[in-house]
Order: C-alpha cells, then structure tokens, then sequence
C-alpha cells in the first residue's frame, strides 16, 4: 500500500480488480489472469511482484495468500473477501466488488480534492500576503529572510500537521495507535459519523461473503470485524466467542452492543429470523455506503465554505488592523 493513497492509486486498485475480474469471468485461470496483467500494466516492480504471486499460486498457494507473501501491505478488507471467493468459487464477484469500491473511493477523494483545492490556495495566499508589515519590508527594504523565517514558521507546522495526519490515518499502524486515531475522529462532526457507517458498510459485505463461502459463524464475525477497518468493532466482536460458542446469537449480540446503531441491529435481527440474512447484509452495506458517502460528500462541500470564512475574517481583521 502507498504511503499516501492517492486517487490515482485508488483508481489503480479498481483497474487491477476489475481486469482480473473480467478475466477470470470469461474463463481464464488466475495464473494466466496476472500474467496478461504483468505484460501490459504497471511498472518494473509490479511486473516482480505479480510473478512472485503467480509463483506462490502454481505452487499451491491461495491467491490471497500469495498477496501476503508477496511483501504487499494488502488491507484486510481485500484479504476478507478474497479467501471468501476463492473458498466460495466466486471469485470473480468478489473481484468486481472490490473494483466498484476502490472506483467509489477513488471518486470521492477526487472530489475532496477538487473542492479543498482553491480555498488551500487562497490560505498561502493569505498567509504570504499577511501580516502587511512583513510584506512591506520585503518590497520596500529588501528584507528577504525575516520574509522567509517567518513564512516558514507559519507554513512549517501547517505542512508538518497535514503529513502527520495523512500517516497516522493510514491502516499499517498498531491496534492501539488505530484506536486512538479512531477516538479523536469519531468526535468530529460529520466526519466521525461518516468513518463509522463505511465501516460498517465493509463488515456487511465481507460477512456476506465469508458466511456464504461456509466459514464458521463465529470466525466469520471476527474475520469481517478485522476488515471493517475499525478498531473498536473488531474489539467488540472478538469478545463474543464465548457468548457464541455457549449459544448466543449474532442478532442478540449486536442489539446488546453499543457499536452497533439501531438501524442495522434492527435490519440484522430481521435477517436471522427470517432467514434472509444474505440479501439483508447486503442492503446493509448499500445503506451504509451510501449514508458514509453522502456524510463525506457533505464535508467536501462545508469545508471549502468555512476556510472562504475563516479567510474573509481574517483579511478583514488584518486590514482593520493595519489602518488603525
């Protein structure tokens, strides 16, 4: 996985998977699926690392399992649903669910971008504009590094804040960092909210998967959990197993969990009783993709309208000060 996911990586992702899953749709083996993709995508390093997977694979090895192996950090979200297609046989759904998903997010993170794109560049402008006293020593005197020394002091820990917050979101962190990272963001408005129902989303469709590729319950729960991508669900699951193991159900489980609204309680209780649980995990991962985007969609479009604000005061502060 990138250091930083980009758009363009995530569009990658969906490419990959949606190559593969055309491919093995139409008949062709895996093996020879990632041979076509080696020749005619990716660079250098995505040639090496699609043959040590093609090798793992004619050597036994699950598809899933070769990924592991080949030194790529492969979010458990994949790992999830691969091992459920490949022991259901229906890989090439799976496939196809994992290109939709990286194309969704490949979306919405362009869409972020485009909107935070003009109001980041009207902050530096801001900010190498202002303090006007500054600006004026520069024209007027030359005074070049008091300039600099003191944009860089500004620009510095804005920059340095940014990277620290990108890295830390990423997933190849500890359980423990994860979880703090978690706390903090589920406390900001809209955006805790939207974290929390695509992670759901993604324990919905995962154990669909991995309850139809006739994994047990009780793994199949904590496997799913694990590829929610969310500290605090997995946690929650992964005490269970007794209650499981002892004859508990899921729906009784969920309803007595705090990190699981009512919502998908309700719509999950339902699903068990009346033995619907597949179509009902997977209208609970449309609701809670769709409730996660549009959360995030909604941010895309406050943030950019508060930074404009933010900006407006302060010209304006700066201005009232400068003629007073």
């Amino acid at each position: 996985m990138a250091i930083f996911v980009t758009p363009v990586f995530l569009q990658r992702q969906s490419e990959f998977y949606h190559q593969l899953a055309s491919m093995t749709g139409a008949g062709i083996g895996l093996p020879r699926a990632l041979d076509q993709l080696s020749k005619h995508t990716g660079g250098g390093g995505f040639r090496r690392s699609l043959a040590l997977i093609i090798d793992r694979i004619e050597r036994g090895n699950t598809f899933a399992g070769a990924l592991q192996e080949s030194g790529r950090d492969v979010p458990a979200f994949d790992l999830a649903l691969l091992q459920a297609g490949e022991q259901s046989g229906r890989l090439d759904a799976c496939f196809r669910l994992l290109s939709e998903y990286y194309r969704e997010r490949a979306q919405l993170a362009r869409q972020v971008m485009a909107g935070l794109a003009y109001p980041v560049l009207l902050v530096h402008f801001f900010l190498l504009i202002f303090p006007l006293g500054m600006l004026q020593g520069l024209v007027l005197r030359a005074e070049i590094l008091p300039f600099l020394t003191q944009k860089l002091l500004v620009l510095g820990p804005i920059y340095g804040g940014v990277i620290v917050l990108l890295i830390s979101g990423q997933g190849r962190w500890g359980e423990r960092w994860r979880s703090l990272v978690e706390t903090v963001l589920h406390r900001v408005p809209v955006l805790g909210r939207a974290r929390r129902n695509i992670a759901l989303s993604r324990l919905s469709i995962a154990l669909e998967a991995l309850v139809n590729a006739g994994v047990r319950l009780v793994q199949a729960w904590e496997l799913a959990a694990a590829a929610s991508g969310s500290p605090a669900l997995r946690r929650a699951v992964i005490g269970w197993r007794p209650r499981l193991e002892a004859g508990q159900t899921p729906a009784e489980l969920v309803s007595a969990s705090p990190e699981f609204p009512e919502t998908f309680a309700s719509l999950y209780t339902t699903g068990e009783v009346t033995g619907q649980i597949d179509d009902t995990l997977r209208r609970l991962h449309h609701y809670y993709q769709e409730e996660g985007s549009r959360r995030m969609k909604t941010l895309a479009v406050w943030v950019p309208i508060l930074i404009y604000l933010g900006v407006v005061i302060m010209i304006a502060y700066q201005v009232i000060k400068f003629w007073s």
